[in-house]
């Protein structure tokens, strides 16, 4: 039932079906948001034990520094220890900050323009043509963060390896290449893990730039739906294999693992990179909230708890990311006019619709009431050449308003499909 198959009038006959379809919903009011990966109240609610477990004057790390005071910098010994393990690395490469990964990510490519990121090298500010790498369909707020500082970002393309690494190791011989975007493991938005190869060719590059930085944001490391879940190799244990351990900077957090809003956030790189970071963060903070470090180490008691946190995360899931696939497959898939991942972990669902649709379909889907990532959002610029990429987040709606969602979204791109068909001229 391919609509590239449909003579002209066949695909008039469906538009004129899927149109009535489509005015029935609208007829409903439907007001259903999938913009953004946000946990749903039932995740939120896994947390809620955190709230009141301190007591008293029990607020004492195990170093004896009171929580509650100014002071320490880089965090709390246990929560030091605790997403070490997390990121694999040890407690000394670590600093813990807020509760916003992106804000440090934002800070490091900060320090990083102001501040030579090696002696005898220039502040990034101070080259006029800086580029950054991006692995596309990526995430739009790391964009966003390259963007406002002045880097052309350069897309490089995803398979389901990872970035190509043809690509990457050609570009990385342009000196004013400075860094590339990473999110290893599910990756947002299209769930692919980087594999082994991919991972060993990235901690083996030799750019040109010396002061070429990875942000590896690992957001979804332990982001799991399954329990045959994805590993990725460490990227330090690669790098310094390779004599490459001061390129990466690791980061991550509690946002999708406690409260977004009042998470734990980390970061971990070398000694080197270290050193350049806090010189920034001595003048830029007195010290992080260590209460809030406290609270996540004695709810989790150890990583092994953390992850047995995120299996109860994972059971909320799965049921979501079943319906969006399931819909894909039985409501869309058939009629070849869309192509979709099918995530092991993470927070997404990565959709590609027909060529040329997918500013329609998002447009569709928002005049019906329901609300989508902006089509272009997963490229830099916004600019999607393809016209074809979004992003699904399943997380929260209910999983009743999910599947209605989700009819929604499938009615629309078939439209869009079929329209821009019979624009082209098909036969």
């Amino acid at each position: 039932m391919n609509y590239k198959e449909f003579s002209r009038e066949q695909r008039d006959a469906e538009l004129g079906n899927l149109w009535s379809e489509y005015n029935g919903i609208k007829e409903k009011g439907l007001k259903l948001n999938m913009a953004r990966g946000v946990p749903s109240p039932e995740q939120l609610a896994l947390s809620l034990g955190m709230l009141d477990i301190l007591h008293g004057d029990d607020c004492r790390a195990e170093d004896g520094t009171d929580c509650r005071n100014y002071g320490v910098m880089d965090g709390i010994p246990e929560c030091k220890r605790l997403m070490a393990q997390v990121m694999g690395v040890t407690p000394e490469m670590v600093m813990v900050g807020g509760n916003s990964s992106l804000n440090m990510m934002f800070d490091t490519i900060a320090c990083f323009m102001n501040h030579p990121v090696l002696p005898g090298h220039p502040a990034w500010a101070l080259v006029p043509d800086r580029k950054f790498l991006c692995p596309v369909p990526g995430y739009d707020r790391h964009f966003g963060v390259t963007e406002y500082f002045g880097f052309e970002m350069i897309p490089v393309p995803m398979d389901e390896n990872g970035p190509d690494m043809d690509m990457v190791e050609e570009l990385v011989k342009d000196p004013a290449v400075k860094g590339m975007w990473c999110v290893p493991k599910y990756s947002n938005p299209s769930g692919i893990s980087y594999s082994d190869e991919v991972v060993r060719r990235i901690a083996a590059l030799k750019p040109a730039a010396e002061d070429f930085r990875l942000m590896w944001d690992n957001a979804y490391c332990i982001h799991d739906l399954f329990d045959d879940h994805d590993e990725i190799l460490n990227i330090f244990e690669e790098c310094e294999k390779t004599g490459n351990i001061d390129m990466p900077i690791e980061f991550c957090s509690t946002s999708k693992i406690t409260f977004p809003g009042s998470g734990v956030a980390a970061m971990a790189a070398s000694e080197n990179n270290m050193k350049v970071i806090k010189e920034k963060y001595k003048y830029q903070n007195i010290g992080f909230d260590k209460l809030n470090m406290l609270r996540h180490v004695r709810f989790f008691g150890d990583f092994e708890g953390m992850k047995a946190h995120m299996k109860k995360h994972a059971e909320i899931l799965r049921p979501r990311f079943d319906i969006v696939l399931d819909k894909l497959s039985t409501r869309l898939e058939e009629y070849g006019v869309v192509s979709y991942n099918r995530p092991r972990g993470g927070y997404f669902v990565c959709v590609d619709v027909y060529d040329g649709t997918a500013k329609r379909v998002v447009a569709l889907c928002k005049e019906a009431g329901v609300n989508l990532t902006g089509a272009g959002a997963t490229y830099p610029y916004g600019n999607d050449p393809h016209d074809s990429n979004i992003r699904i987040a399943p997380s929260f709606p209910s999983l009743e308003d999910l599947s209605s969602a989700m009819d929604v979204f499938c009615i629309c791109a078939r439209i869009a499909a079929l329209e821009k068909m019979n624009e082209q001229g098909l036969a």
